[in-house]
């Protein structure tokens, strides 16, 4: 199965609850602690759908930089590793 999906979206789809949890956690942040806590039972719903909706683009955009970040990382622990000793498929994956 992941195979036949692409590396940014595994990686959007692993990091997308944590972006969630940091987009819902400002959200409720701004609606109880501003003039809009008298009216925070009706806002959360929209808060919460909101956070669902907002948190895949965030999430989407993350995963490049994550995986440059990676990248990075094993290139400074081989300084001469070239993107032809790269395997397709990550480390533990097997063909």
């Amino acid at each position: 199965m992941i195979n036949h999906m692409s590396k940014r979206m595994v990686i959007a789809a692993l990091i997308y609850m944590m972006v969630q949890a940091v987009v819902f956690g400002i959200g409720v942040v701004l609606v109880l602690a501003t003039p809009l806590a008298n009216i925070a039972m009706t806002l959360m719903p929209f808060v919460v759908a909101l956070t669902l909706v907002i948190s895949a683009p965030i999430s989407w955009w993350l995963a490049p930089l994550a995986r440059a970040a990676h990248e990075r990382k094993l290139n400074a622990q081989e300084p001469g590793r070239s993107t032809d000793d790269q395997p397709d498929h990550g480390y533990h994956w097997s063909r």
